[in-house]
């Protein structure tokens, strides 16, 4: 690495932790004021505040600004070099336009790999000890399914619970029933459903009846407290708001699959989600080649106007993303054709920028 390109890869780090940096303390700032009334009554313990909470939202905040502040690290740093003509020197002295860009590429595949990090296995397990936090004493973040929930555990399998008591994890009124095609194999049925802490899959229920069906005729068998293992987990049967937060990659992966196989509803927030961590990482690069190319060229308003660009680009990127998010859960679009979106529409500017760009 030359001198020239420590000097652009330091100035690029620098001012992105800089700008970063000061924005969460902002937010912090900001949501202190906005919840400290909720921390005092339900008597949230300062400590637990500070460290659960506080602490542990720092990854969540650094991975949602990311990419928009290495854009706007980007334009601010080289609008300057360039208002002070050291682009012009740069690239007079023989080094073309591509080999200037080396650096900022080398610092944004830096910081689109942290952003990877982050958004697949660092903020799952953040995230673990923040919810914790916020559901008991901010708001609660499990919610009731409502009556009469239905849930499809395998190819052939469904159960149905009349109403599930979240506090307690068990169920009122069960029925579970296994067929071969259409036609019925196996029906059980229970007052009280109640889950084991044996395993996620263990539950029993009582007072049980089950009807076995075969060819020979039907069996009925009666008793109490069935002992089984049920492809469910107590999250099945209510819903947790924004659970795929405490998922790293894999587990959301395995997660989508097994919602797939069971038919259930909200499939594509979490497909979403999946491919919006993917796709972050290599917006990073794409808005730094953005803003090299944006800023690189001495204008009449100087940094105003190369920021006031920036701004208005980074806001339409936003814009672009929450529109085909919608799109997509709506079920219009395609999960990773939305997460991937504005990616595709901001390469495009990013070529005609880049042609456009001094050389």
């Amino acid at each position: 690495m030359r001198k020239i390109d420590a000097y652009i890869f330091k100035k690029y780090i620098g001012t992105f932790f800089f700008a970063i940096s000061m924005l969460i303390l902002v937010v912090i700032i900001f949501d202190l004021s906005e919840n400290i009334d909720s921390f005092l009554k339900h008597n949230a313990p300062w400590q637990r505040v500070l460290v659960d909470y506080y602490v542990m939202s720092i990854p969540y905040y650094i991975n949602l600004f990311i990419h928009l502040f290495a854009f706007i690290a980007v334009v601010f740093f080289t609008s300057k070099m360039a208002a002070r003509t050291e682009i012009v020197a740069i690239l007079s002295s023989g080094i073309s336009f591509w080999r200037f860009l080396m650096p900022y590429i080398l610092a944004a595949l830096a910081i689109a790999v942290m952003s990877l990090y982050f958004g697949n296995f660092l903020i799952p397990k953040t995230n673990e000890i923040r919810r914790s936090f916020k559901d008991e004493y901010m708001e609660k973040l499990s919610q009731s399914s409502g009556r009469n929930v239905h849930v499809q555990t395998g190819k052939d399998e469904f159960v149905y619970v009349e109403s599930f008591n979240i506090a307690k994890q068990h169920g009122y009124k069960f029925t579970w029933e296994k067929y071969d095609g259409s036609e019925l194999k196996f029906k059980a049925m229970a007052d009280m459903l109640y889950h084991d802490s044996l395993g996620p899959n263990s539950w029993y229920f009582d007072p049980y009846a089950v009807r076995y069906l075969n060819a020979d005729g039907e069996t009925l068998q009666k008793g109490r407290n069935y002992d089984t293992i049920i492809n469910l987990v107590p999250t099945d049967l209510y819903m947790m708001k924004e659970d795929f937060e405490e998922m790293n990659f894999f587990e959301l992966r395995d997660h989508i699959q097994s919602m797939k196989e069971r038919g259930s509803e909200g499939v594509k927030a979490y497909e979403v989600e999946m491919h919006q961590r993917m796709s972050a990482p290599a917006a990073v690069i794409i808005l730094t080649l953005i803003g090299a190319a944006l800023s690189s060229r001495k204008v009449r308003g100087g940094i105003g106007m190369h920021l006031g660009i920036g701004i208005t680009i980074a806001f339409a990127y936003i814009l672009f993303m929450q529109i085909s998010k919608s799109f997509a859960i709506s079920g219009s679009l395609s999960p990773a054709l939305a997460a991937w979106f504005p990616n595709i529409i901001f390469s495009v500017v990013g070529v005609f920028l880049l042609k456009k760009a001094p050389k």
